[in-house]
């Protein structure tokens, strides 16, 4: 099976749970590209994808959206697994609404859709950015679950290997 996992990053933590969900998948067995939404030109040939993007200001990222527009009726014929990675201002990085990015996953309609909490680090962030995630009351530090990311991705295996 041929997969298309494609994520859209800020400051690189999405594009690190991308990295560990393509491993899996890869140790599975299937054919993946890993191709950042705004380089894919064409989703033609594939028979599965896994789309993500990193959450800020309660959305997806420019980049996802437009993907997600570029190739909806592509899109709507595949199954499609989403996953969004941010803190949303939340405490301990606890994600508690994960229909925030609302439209774009009304859009796909995903076999599944989670949110994996994310990094803040001030350093990799603009001023503007330190600021709203303050006055958001974002936490420092890493709150990514790596085994929960892990095991996310096997689940998609387990579906796969069902169908």
């Amino acid at each position: 099976m041929k997969i298309l996992l494609t994520a859209s990053s800020r400051h690189g933590s999405t594009e690190e749970v991308a990295d560990v969900i393509a491993t899996e998948l890869r140790q599975g067995g299937h054919d993946l590209e890993v191709v950042r939404p705004q380089e894919v030109s064409s989703v033609e040939g594939y028979d599965a994808f896994v789309v993500g993007s990193a959450v800020y200001m309660t959305s997806w990222t420019e980049e996802a959206v437009d993907f997600t527009r570029r190739f909806r009726d592509a899109l709507a014929s595949k199954p499609v697994w989403a996953f969004s990675v941010g803190l949303s201002g939340l405490p301990h990085g606890k994600v508690t609404d994960p229909r925030r990015v609302g439209p774009v996953l009304l859009s796909l309609d995903p076999e599944e859709h989670v949110t994996f909490a994310g990094r803040f680090d001030p350093s990799r962030l603009s001023l503007r950015e330190r600021t709203i995630a303050k006055v958001g009351g974002a936490s420092e530090g890493d709150f990514r679950d790596w085994d929960e990311v892990r095991t996310w991705a096997r689940s998609i295996l387990a579906a796969l290997s069902a169908s």
